[in-house]
């Protein structure tokens, strides 16, 4: 029997965009418990360009390459975590009735640990992902889904609203706390916008001049200018207050300390990201003088993806999709999403 073959982007190692390679493999056959998808969009995510840089550092060493959580990955890798498409087989366990299902997936893969539930690896970090046309996943993490919207569309929720829906979660933001949101352009700060908005509070964007009529979309009560000389003078001008309940952070970067000097007496701080820095300037005065709380989150848990799901058949929040690109151009298309000019999220049609 002649085995099916599959377009594949490959990433081969921790490095520039040459180790990604455009390959011809074999298609992957669904394991006891997994369900084989062909891919109709893969989204793209900052998780994506880090993996492959090995840019997660380790804890006395911030220019260390290392993977996701700070682990080996298995290269070569196909990566690609926001994966919508449809199923086309099932394992051994899986009800065949599945077939033909429209699914979007659950890119976190778990395992129960002494304290429960908990992280245990990924699609596109720990095991094959979606910048395939087909990709094998466990049966739990593909989620029926019946939508008007399309798969690329579908496909910009997956990585960037769990993460925002985990960050608020741990956070406690509640109906009319005000929160700061840094990199409200990209796709976990839109993520969180639309986020806040339903939980009843109130948002502070943080973005550059070029994406204030873009963000404005959004309905965000203030925007800043992410480089004006007093965050606090602005926020005034803007919503006459000078500090917000919550700063939402996935820049950090240089201007950390201009983020904390918003928050309240004990505010809250939570990040998931540093694209603007990883190795940031800190008084640990405004920590305890401020009584403030500081919380890290990674990615999400299973029901911080069914709650996303929820909000999305309810209607309260929407895709912004910027751009699609072929496969074939998945150089290009993290080119562009590096250079971070878009607005919301971009994807791959595999």
């Amino acid at each position: 029997m002649t085995q099916q073959m599959m377009t594949a982007a490959v990433t081969t190692g921790h490095g520039g965009l040459e180790k990604l390679e455009l390959r011809e493999i074999p298609v992957p056959r669904p394991d006891d418990g997994e369900v084989l998808i062909r891919v109709g969009a893969c989204g793209l995510n900052n998780t994506d360009i880090w993996v492959r840089q090995g840019a997660y550092g380790s804890d006395d060493d911030p220019d260390a390459v290392t993977g996701t959580g700070r682990v080996p990955h298995p290269f070569p890798l196909i990566q690609g975590a926001d994966i919508v498409g449809q199923i086309t087989a099932v394992g051994s366990g899986v009800s065949p009735s599945r077939i033909g299902e429209r699914v979007i997936c659950n890119f976190m893969t778990y395992s129960q640990g002494d304290n429960g539930l908990q992280m245990s690896g990924g699609l596109g970090s720990s095991r094959p992902g979606g910048y395939a046309q087909y990709c094998a996943v466990p049966n739990e993490n593909a989620y029926l889904i019946e939508s008007d919207y399309s798969d690329a569309e579908l496909a910009t929720f997956v990585c960037a609203y769990m993460t925002a829906e985990n960050m608020l979660e741990t956070a406690g933001v509640e109906a009319n706390d005000t929160v700061l949101v840094t990199g409200a352009s990209g796709g976990v700060g839109t993520a969180l916008i639309q986020l806040i908005h339903a939980r009843g509070g109130r948002v502070v964007a943080l973005t550059s001049k070029s994406k204030f009529d873009a963000v404005k979309s959004l309905n965000p009560a203030a925007i800043i200018d992410r480089d004006c000389a007093s965050l606090g003078e602005s926020l005034y001008a803007n919503l006459g207050e000078e500090q917000v309940d919550v700063v939402a952070d996935v820049v950090a970067g240089k201007r950390f300390p201009h983020y904390l000097s918003m928050l309240r007496n004990h505010g809250r701080y939570v990040t998931a990201g540093a694209i603007g820095g990883a190795v940031v300037p800190f008084d640990v005065r405004t920590l305890y003088l401020k009584h403030l709380t500081f919380y890290g989150v990674s990615c999400g848990m299973p029901w911080h993806f069914e709650k996303v799901l929820e909000r999305l058949k309810a209607g309260q929040i929407r895709p912004l999709l910027y751009a699609t690109y072929p496969l074939s151009e998945i150089h290009q298309a993290q080119t562009d999403f590096m250079a971070k000019k878009f607005f919301g999220n971009l994807a791959v049609l595999p």
